[in-house]
This record gives C-alpha cells, structure tokens and sequence, in this order.
C-alpha cells in the first residue's frame, strides 16, 4: 500500500466526474493530467489511443465497481496513479455485471508494467474491502484517500487486527467478579468518542426523525394498553418518561449504544399478569411491583458479575431465528389487530360511519407502502444517486407525513382514533378519595415482610426474561451480516439495564428491555448498503457499513422526553398511520432472517431454489426438517403468548429459554457437519460472491 500511496499525487484526482463512456472519463482524466503539468500536451493523444487500444484488447473493469485502466509509452518518464470517482457509474460490462464508478488510471513508461503488477494486485485486493469502499464513496481528496489506506492497513496487520465481531468467539468466563465488565469497557472505551463524532450525518438525521415515531408509538400504544391492564397504575405517562429517560442513559453508560430501550410485548403481558395475580391476592400492586423490579435488578446485577451473558454462546441461528420472527410477528399482529379492531367498532355500530374503517385501512397500508417501496428505492434506475439514497434513508419519515396530510384533509368530515397522549405530566395512578395523582416514588415499606421476600419468586422468571430478551436482541444487532465493528458489550449492557430496572421501579415505571424490531430498524436505518450478485445471478443487498454511534440513540429518546413538553401536538396524529408503522417495522424486520428464507422452499419450484450454502450443502430433506422443528417451536412460542391461562403466560420466559435445550436434542437427529452449516452465518466467506 505504500506504493499507491507515494504514487498519489496531489492533482491526481477527480471527484464526482460527469460521464458517459469510458472514453470521456479518460479524456477529461488526460486534460486535467495536462492542466496540472503532470502530462505534456504532445503526449495527451498518445495515451489516449493506448488506453482505448488495450481497453478493446482487454477491458480493465474488474467488478466490485472498479475499472483499472493502464497504459505504457516509452515517452512518458514518471508513473502516474490517478483516481476517478464519478457521479453516475457506468456500464462497462464487468464480469459481475455491476456497473463501475471507480477507476484507478495507471500510466507509465515502457517497461513499468511488471512494477504496476504489484499495484493492480493492491488495488483489487483493496476494492475487495467493504469498509474501503465506504470510503472511497465518502472521499474528498487525497488525504482522505491516503487515511482510508492507513485504515485498511490497520485493518489487516495481524498484529492490529482487533477481535472479530462474532460475539460467540469473544465470550468467555473471566471467572473473576464483573471481568466481563472490564473487558467490555476496555474494548468499546477507544471507541467511545468516535461513538458520539459518527452520529453527525445525514443518515443519522434520518434515522433520528423515522425512529423517533417509530419509538414514539409503541411507548404511547403499549404504555396506553398497560394503562388498561393495570387499571391505571402504570400508562402511558410512565411510559414515556421511562423510556426517554432509560433510553438516554443506557445510549450514554452502554456499551452497544445501536440496541434501543422500550416496551416489549412481553414485559407488557407479564406485568398485566403480575397485576392480575395481585388483585387476586389482594396485595398492593405498585409496592408488590417495586420490590419485584428491586430483586430483578438485583438478579440482573449478579448475572452481569457472573458473566452469565457468556451462556448466550449456547444460543445458535435456530434459536435466534425463532426469537427474531416471533418479535417481528409481534409487531404485525398488533398493527393488524388495531385495523380489525377499528371494523369492528364501525360495522358493530350502525351510529358510526363506516369511512372511518376504510380510511383508517387506507391510512395504515398507504403508511405501510409508502416506506417500503421507497426503503427500496436505492435498487431503483430512476433519479440520481443522491436522491435515490435519500428517498431511501427517509422513506418511513415521508410515509408519514404523506399520510398525515391525507388525514387532515378529511378532518371534521370522518372522525378517526388519534393518537392518545396524555394532557400533563403526572402520575397515571388517581389515590382512593383524594383524587390525587400518586407520588413519584413508590412506597414499598407498606408490604410486609414476609410479601417482600416472597415477591423474589416472580423477579426470578421477570429477570430471566429480561435477560434473554435484552441478550438474544445483543446477537442479532451484532450478527456478522450486520457488519458491525466495535464489538458487542453484553456484560456491561445487563449491568446498565439492571440498574435502570431499579430505578423504574422505584418510581413505578414500567422495566425497560432491548426493543428488538426498533433496534434492528435503528442499524438498518444507519446501515451503508450495496448491491451483491449471488452465485445464482440473485441481486441481493448487502450492508457494508453501519455509522455506530451514540448520538442517534440519545437524539431520539431526548425527542420523546421533549414530546412530554408538547403532547398535544401529537394528538393530531392518526393511530392508522402509526399502525402503518408498525406493519413497515415488522415486516422488514423479516426480511433477510434465514427461517424465513428456507420457509419459502416449501412452495417454491426445487429446480429454481437460490444457491446458497446451505442448498449446496445439506440436503434438502434435512433443511426442511430443521425448518419444521423452528416453525413448531415460533408456534409453541406464540401459543404461549397468547393463552387465555394466566399461568402459562407467566412461564414464557422459560419457554424462550427451552429454545437451547431443543436445539440440542437436534445433534441427535442431524450428522453435525450438515448441523453446522444450517447454524452458520448465512454468507460464508468462501461464498463466492459479487459486490458493487
């Protein structure tokens, strides 16, 4: 590398280079090479005319969007290295049939061609890099070019190669109390300014706008259910100061700041299962609640000074699949269920005019379409890069301010449901006769003695469940595809959350966990994406970058806290809308899970199955038979979650955790070779594959 690097010369680039041919890339390459005197005039023509004649002989674009014209003339005295972006790529017939934006020039005297050997050699190899890549796209000039170098250099010295991503091969027991801790701070400490730096960029702004609603909805829907599960001991207004507040301090004190905090749909069917059994029992809930939430914390501490997240290693892709679905689904069903919910009051009640239902469904599926067709906007040959990367990043943001509009211009003539906010900050919970609100702390001195060492019972199934959620959602942000590099941070995230498990429950707000979906939804919106042409000519997208960072996390549950300053503001906004939202996030969560993919090899053609690794691989009789075990288990999973029998939702958690136990019962059904293809990464690193 530093043979490209002394070549370099300070003129010799173009940067967003108008266009259409290879030709005119050359021409104008050649005429700035002569303006700068890096070329004598004389020779312009020459060097043209040998470039093109080597271009019809052989063409130099080697794919991953690269073209390395080179060229020799016994005229010229000094080599040249010359970098070209330009702003539209431009179909040069690669073999990968991507279309080329960068091209290194390389002209040299007679005889320089066997010292440019090593150089073509250099820059495939750098072009291969993703991260390099990345950087060429975000370029400026040669300084920015020569630090792209270093990085790549730092990259792949193995004597500063830092610890791969994969959070199975950096976890082990310490065996010392909070190692794991440690370990995890003196990993992510080095990042931890970068963390705040990255987040300034226009895909950070767009993340921040879309996942503001997109955390805004779920705390204000969920907080609003619990408020009903609970008879008002804890809603909406806990909600969302809970999840500000947790949220800005876990993006502050955590180590993996891209998982977003909130409400979960288990949590919230366990703590209306919670409150269930205290009215039952005729125990005060909210004390109940603290004490339970004190020991949970507690449970959590200890498990993060054990480095009990160490046992996440057990959990595999077919554990991981089945949680990720199951949350997606979660998502959908709620969003459908709202839908329903709305016909059936309009058809249920012949005073109410039905154009509330089929607005409402128009508002939700126009939300829904909206975001994902232009989330996928990037893929599209309309408009020009720039705009279509902006459409994409700002998809879900448009959809629902496009939506909104198209309410409002049936206000006053169709009533719809709108977003329920609260009309002050105070306690939900109204105390018996005096009609006031509830102090914010919670006095659990009331309970007896005996209650609150009883209630250490349910923390145990509430902090198993809080560990697995806030542990499994860790291994999917940090799946290898996501192409993460700063590590993941389980040990210090559980010791994070477990003192803010404490603090929720000392003022009776509701426990906070990792939001799976909004925190897959936060990477992605984050995420840098290109194009990848499978062994089977499949275009695919592939992310080569995530701008990790802090601020985006901050940023958005700073701008729920200030929506308490301003709740009626958002009264206007239709719930339909936000169903749209919620259908978006869960169905694109979907996309790209594993189980999803082999659950279409049910119904599609065997002879045009995609060729992946595991395809090739295993037979297909064993893939069906490992999909058929995770679809009975996600069954399992969902049929437990929505029981009618208290009980048996009360032991969910447990049944996440049997996901390990019945993965390996499998090593006796599957020979292990074939088992650990089906468990790998879903892109091998000896997939042969293309990038653009």
């Amino acid at each position: 590398m530093q043979i490209l690097s002394h070549a370099l010369h300070d003129d010799a680039f173009l940067l967003d280079l108008e266009a259409g041919s290879l030709e005119e890339v050359l021409s104008q390459t050649l005429d700035h090479l002569v303006s700068r005197d890096l070329l004598p005039l004389e020779q312009r023509d020459l060097a043209l005319e040998a470039f093109l004649a080597r271009e019809r002989a052989v063409s130099t674009a080697i794919g991953y969007g690269v073209s390395i014209p080179h060229a020799y003339l016994p005229e010229i005295e000094q080599s040249l290295v010359f970098f070209v972006r330009l702003k539209r790529p431009i179909n040069l017939g690669a073999p990968d049939g991507i279309p080329t934006r960068f091209f290194f020039i390389l002209l040299g005297p007679s005889g320089f061609a066997s010292e440019h050997l090593d150089m073509l050699t250099a820059l495939a190899r750098l072009m291969s890099d993703e991260e390099f890549r990345f950087d060429m796209h975000r370029s400026r000039s040669r300084k920015d070019l020569l630090e792209a170098l270093e990085r790549f250099h730092v990259r792949n010295t193995p004597a500063t190669i830092p610890e791969p991503v994969q959070p199975d091969k950096q976890m082990t027991f310490t065996g010392k109390p909070f190692g794991g801790v440690r370990k995890d701070i003196e990993r992510r400490l080095p990042f931890y300014k970068d963390d705040w730096i990255s987040g300034w960029s226009t895909k950070s702004a767009s993340a921040i706008v879309f996942l503001f609603f997109a955390c805004l909805a779920p705390a204000v829907t969920f907080g609003g259910i619990m408020g009903a599960a609970t008879d008002g001991h804890i809603g909406v207004v806990e909600m969302l100061i809970a999840t500000a507040a947790g949220g800005m301090l876990y993006s502050v004190f955590a180590g993996q700041p891209l998982i977003l905090l909130g409400g979960v749909g288990p949590m919230l069917v366990f703590t209306a299962i919670l409150y269930q059994i205290c009215v039952d029992l005729s125990i005060p809930f909210l004390p109940m609640y603290q004490w339970i939430g004190f020991w949970t914390a507690l449970l959590l501490l200890i498990l993060a000074a054990s480095d009990a997240s160490v046992l996440m290693r057990y959990f595999t892709r077919f554990s991981d699949d089945v949680f990720s679905v199951l949350m997606s689904l979660i998502f959908i069903y709620e969003a459908i269920r709202a839908i329903v919910a709305v016909f059936q009051e309009s058809f249920g009640n012949d005073s109410v005019n039905h154009d509330k239902a089929f607005l409402s469904l128009i508002l939700a599926i126009g939300t829904f379409m909206i975001a994902f067709n232009l989330s996928r906007f990037r893929r599209s040959k309309y408009l020009v890069p720039r705009m279509r990367e902006f459409l994409a990043d700002f998809g879900p943001t448009i959809a629902i301010v496009v939506m909104a509009l198209l309410a409002f211009l049936f206000h006053g003539e169709i009533p719809l449901d709108q977003l329920a906010v609260p009309d002050q900050i105070q306690p939900t919970f109204i105390e018996g006769e005096s009609g006031e609100p509830r102090s914010w702390i919670v006095d659990g001195s009331e309970l007896s003695t005996s209650l609150k060492f009883l209630a250490i019972i349910p923390a145990i199934l509430t902090a198993v469940l809080i560990f697995l959620v806030q542990n499994v959602t860790g291994r999917l942000i940090n799946d290898p595809d996501l192409n993460l590099r700063k590590g993941p941070a389980f040990h210090l995230d559980l010791l994070v959350l477990s003192v803010l498990v404490g603090l929720c429950s000392l003022f009776g707000l509701p426990w906070l966990v990792a939001a799976t979906v909004r925190s897959l939804a936060h990477v992605r919106g984050l995420a840098t994406v290109e194009e990848q042409i499978t062994p089977s000519g499949e275009k695919k997208e592939h992310v080569i970058h995530v701008d990790e960072n802090r601020l985006t996390a901050f940023s958005i549950h700073a701008l729920i806290g200030l929506s308490l300053m301003a709740l009626h503001l958002f009264s206007v906004t239709p719930m339909a809308v936000l169903y749209g939202l919620f259908l978006y996030m869960g169905v694109v969560s979907l996309s790209g899970i594993q189980f999803m993919e082999r659950l279409s090899l049910w119904v599609m053609d065997s002879s045009l199955y995609p060729r992946t690794h595991y395809i090739r691989r295993v037979p297909v009789r064993l893939i069906h038979t490992y999909t058929l075990i995770q679809l009975l288990c996600l069954v399992t999973l969902c049929v437990i979650n929505l029981s009618p029998v208290l009980w048996m939702r009360l032991t969910f958690p447990l049944f996440i955790a049997l996901l390990v136990p019945v993965r390996w019962t499998m090593d006796r059904l599957f020979p292990q070779d074939k088992l650990a293809v089906l468990d790998a990464a879903s892109d091998p690193e000896e997939e042969e594959t293309h990038w653009t």
